[in-house]
């Protein structure tokens, strides 16, 4: 069956099918092995994992290497991570300008509710206007209720009070979408700090995940913008968006080869059922080409 991950993922495959396909119907020589480490590299897949996929190949050259490569893929990604979470729970969404951020709040407390939790929104952008009406529009569609305030500069004043709210409501997921920010703003950075203080000393039997969302698009621009939020605020997994269409697929290596940040979920469309739990199986098949069979 061919899925959307396996559709949105078809610029990136298509590359690294192509490249593999050469050297199954040539020799592996070092022009070809160079012809891969260009596509891989390409890709985003970074140097380290380009590296590794390349010294299997070498390996297995008398062979067919694909299956190999896909054994080493999986190898290299953390086992799956994703649980249903112990209730109650804060997902603080987080990231820079332009990655989807809201949306992807949404689906993410889409995605809880039709997993049967009861789910709270939190419109926590005190500077942008749009987002909160975005976020509004999302809220009335998938029948979720949504705390925010268009008066409030504080935006961790509004997140105390979202959670105050899904408190009395008894609801067991709180979703926040915060402001886009980058990291040259030490004040906006220091205030996620604040927010997830907020959270941690003031509702004590609410964990927290922080999520921070990363435009697939931008490659290995990406991992800095991961690293330096890191810097101020632990992150516990990514949420890749823009997935559809995407040539730059390989950037789940780098995140958690370089950073140690897990891929949790996947944004592959516009819609708000286009998002789906990271598979490691599926992706790494996806990615080379090979059925989940």
């Amino acid at each position: 069956m061919i899925t959307k991950l396996f559709q949105a993922l078809s610029k990136t495959r298509k590359g690294i099918a192509g490249a593999f396909n050469t050297l199954l119907n040539q020799r592996v020589t070092p022009e070809t092995l160079e012809m891969l480490e260009e596509t891989l590299i390409t890709a985003d897949l970074g140097i380290y994992t380009t590296s590794g996929i390349i010294k299997v190949v070498e390996k297995n050259a008398t062979k067919n290497f694909i299956k190999a490569v896909r054994k080493y893929l999986l190898s290299i990604l953390p086992e799956e991570i994703h649980e249903l979470p112990d209730i109650p729970y804060v997902f603080l969404v987080v990231g820079v300008n332009g990655t989807g951020k809201t949306t992807t709040a949404a689906k993410l407390a889409h995605y809880y509710k039709s997993m049967g939790r009861s789910v709270l929104l939190v419109g926590a952008d005190t500077y942008r206007a749009a987002a909160l009406e975005q976020l509004k529009i999302w809220s009335n569609r998938i029948g979720v209720r949504l705390v925010s305030s268009e008066f409030a500069k504080d935006p961790s004043a509004v997140i105390y009070d979202g959670i105050k709210a899904a408190q009395n409501d008894d609801s067991n997921i709180v979703v926040v979408d915060t402001a886009g920010r980058l990291h040259t703003h030490k004040n906006l950075m220091t205030e996620l700090e604040k927010m997830k203080r907020t959270i941690v000393e003031k509702f004590k039997d609410y964990s927290v995940k922080t999520m921070i969302t990363i435009d697939a698009n931008l490659g290995q621009n990406s991992l800095f913008q991961a690293k330096e939020f890191s810097n101020y605020i632990d992150i516990d997994a990514a949420i890749l968006t823009k997935m559809d269409g995407t040539a730059k697929g390989g950037i789940v290596f780098s995140l958690n080869r370089d950073l140690n940040i897990p891929v949790e979920f996947l944004g592959i469309g516009e819609d708000i059922g286009d998002f789906e739990i990271f598979d490691q199986e599926h992706y790494v098949n996806s990615v080379i080409g090979m059925s989940d069979d």
